[in-house]
């Protein structure tokens, strides 16, 4: 077990990185905001502070984030772990993916003072859950299961204005919850379709696994929830409305009156469900 000592970002490759006191992880792409962030199995580096510690009394002068590093611990020689190795740090996991690397030209630090250590003392890692870390934070090594996470967002003009309760809203939260996942935003947004597909963005972006949406899915003028979803998308996923609509019918004829739609949105499936509590319920319970 150890203890995050610093957290460094930089927007640009081949530059020291700048420490701050907290930043956020996004699922499968790594800090946001940092140049080495994407889609790739090198999205987070790590080193120990014992190998800053050594590197300076040999009389070098670096502050953290010199060598590239984007997370500085106590307690952990991190070559030492195996690749596969998860890593812990509050709800973020990592999982090392490499262990050193090869310079094919070398960076600012070399420049300076003639040697860096990240090739050899440094790991990287990929997220494979997000969230906010702060300097101070313990890290451990884990073989827990990755948390599932999900958000929810209500589509509702009288519900965003605080006129009507949101039963179905909470009643998601409330399923997802006993199966297990962690509910890591909810929000309640006027029928607007710009709001609506900004606040699935957010989401997705943030990495969360599953985006369920309730309401907006009628035939009313207002209801733009499909219209907003399939404008964010990258590929539609038509069999999970198709299934939701075929067993609801079996409950009420006016299922076929339902507009959902369901995609995928980077690492995120996005889902819409109807605006009725009665009707998310059964709807859940299809899927």
């Amino acid at each position: 077990m150890g203890e995050i000592r610093a957290l460094c970002i930089s927007e640009k490759r081949g530059t020291a990185k700048q420490a701050t006191d907290r930043a956020f992880f996004i699922t499968e792409y790594g800090i946001d905001g940092d140049a080495h962030a994407g889609d790739w199995h090198r999205q987070v580096s790590l080193l120990g502070l014992g190998e800053i510690e050594d590197f300076r009394a040999r009389g070098a002068d670096v502050a953290f984030g010199a060598f590239g590093e984007n997370v500085v611990a106590e307690g952990f020689r991190f070559k030492e772990l195996p690749v596969g190795t998860r890593l812990r740090v509050g709800q973020v996991f990592f999982e090392i993916t490499q262990i050193g690397k090869k310079c094919h030209s070398h960076c600012e630090i070399f420049h300076r003072v003639g040697d860096c250590i990240m090739p050899r003392e440094g790991v990287f890692a990929r997220v494979l859950h997000g969230g906010w870390v702060t300097v101070g934070d313990t890290l451990e090594i884990t073989t827990e299961k990755i948390p599932l996470d999900a958000a929810v967002i209500t589509a509702s003009d009288k519900g965003s204005r605080g006129e009507r309760e949101d039963a179905s809203g909470a009643a998601i939260r409330e399923i997802l919850t006993a199966e297990g996942y962690e509910v890591a935003g909810y929000s309640i947004m006027p029928d607007e379709r710009e709001e609506l597909e900004r606040e699935m963005r957010l989401w997705s972006d943030r990495g969360v696994g599953l985006i369920l949406t309730t309401g907006g899915t009628g035939f009313s003028v207002r209801d733009v929830t499909p219209e907003a979803t399939r404008a964010v998308i990258d590929r539609e996923a038509p069999g999970i409305a198709e299934a939701m609509r075929a067993l609801s019918m079996k409950v009420t004829p006016r299922a076929m009156l339902s507009r959902a739609t369901a995609g995928l949105r980077k690492r995120s499936l996005i889902v819409n469900l109807p605006g009725s509590e009665k009707a998310v319920r059964e709807c859940l319970g299809f899927i």
